[in-house]
């Protein structure tokens, strides 16, 4: 029985958010509210998004989108083998005139950044991204920089090309809060996508669609102070740990959740709570979150692959066999 408690004004708040946001998008995005969810639970959160999925399913539309109905400053890379770590974070330019060198900061230095196909840069220049999201600061011949308090990183990947990649390693993997697989949409959507098209709505122009931006940074920060409201009880916090702890067992598993998972597993079952408008977490929240924030943490045996399994699978299995608190 879950406790019968009124959510508190902040939290509230942050519910309405999430409808907000959902209606701005929605003018450019047809479904994928599960995934638009998702980024928002990792924006509240704190955290970043990884974004996996073919091409031509929305991935970067939605991010455009969310970051247009936010009143924040958004910057998109489009990551190619050659990028460098200078065209990410930044340089020192010499100035004729003043004869000195003038930082040009890169466009890390925003509060929602899109990394379009992130995997296609080398490894020096994702870890100059992954530090920056890391320590949410940058530093330059010497000189730390902070960056914005909202700064959010989302991220996109094609899982089905490996030529001209650089496949994120796992320590680099676990800097994301959640790894979120972006599928096909359902019948319905995609008629309604066709629909729009055939009546010459062109969705990608968030001009012509007129999202508007009616949610602040003020707004999005007061809701990650509104998580410290969010209860969590023993049995709840207790029920995590032990997912997290048995991925680490798994016989399947080489590599399983280290601590900073469990700590993103909290956060985000605390954010979709507020985001539903509850000041308390549930079983069922921490059941549903498990997959997109763990699977992509896990490394799995050398056996296990051959085999086929997927990280999905072996977590399905833990928590079948874990008792679920009542």
């Amino acid at each position: 029985m879950q406790p019968e408690s009124r959510a508190p004004a902040d939290v509230e708040a942050t519910a309405r958010i999430f409808e907000k946001v959902r209606t701005e998008v929605h003018k450019a995005v047809v479904g994928q509210d599960e995934v638009l969810e998702l980024l928002l639970v990792g924006l509240i959160a704190g955290g970043h998004v990884l974004l996996e999925g073919v091409p031509g399913v929305a991935k970067t539309l939605m991010v455009r989108a969310m970051a247009r109905s936010l009143s924040a400053t958004f910057r998109r890379i489009q990551f190619t083998p050659d990028l460098m770590p200078s065209d990410v974070l930044g340089t020192r330019v010499f100035d004729l005139e003043t004869r000195t060198f003038a930082l040009t900061r890169g466009p890390v230095f925003t509060d929602i950044l899109l990394a379009d196909e992130v995997n296609r840069a080398p490894p020096k220049t994702q870890s100059a991204l992954l530090e920056a999201m890391q320590e949410r600061s940058v530093t330059l011949d010497g000189e730390h920089h902070d960056l914005p308090p909202i700064f959010t990183v989302f991220a996109t990947q094609n899982p089905i090309e490996s030529e001209g990649t650089y496949p994120l390693p796992e320590a680099q993997l676990d800097r994301f809060l959640f790894k979120v697989q972006v599928g096909y949409p359902t019948d319905a959507e995609e008629d309604r996508i066709l629909e729009l098209a055939h009546h010459g709505m062109a969705l990608g122009d968030l001009d012509r669609v007129k999202i508007d931006s009616t949610v602040t940074v003020e707004e999005v920060l007061a809701a990650r102070e509104a998580l410290h409201a969010v209860e969590v009880r023993d049995v709840v916090r207790d029920y995590l740990r032990q997912l997290v702890a048995a991925t680490r067992k798994a016989p399947e598993v080489r590599l399983g959740a280290g601590p900073r998972a469990a700590v993103h597993l909290l956060l985000c079952t605390k954010a979709v709570a507020a985001l539903a408008g509850r000041d308390f977490v549930t079983p069922d929240d921490v059941r549903r979150l498990v997959p997109p924030t763990l699977a992509h943490r896990l490394l799995l045996t050398a056996d296990a692959e051959v085999d086929g399994i997927q990280p999905e699978e072996v977590l399905a299995r833990i928590l079948d066999e874990i008792e679920v608190p009542r």
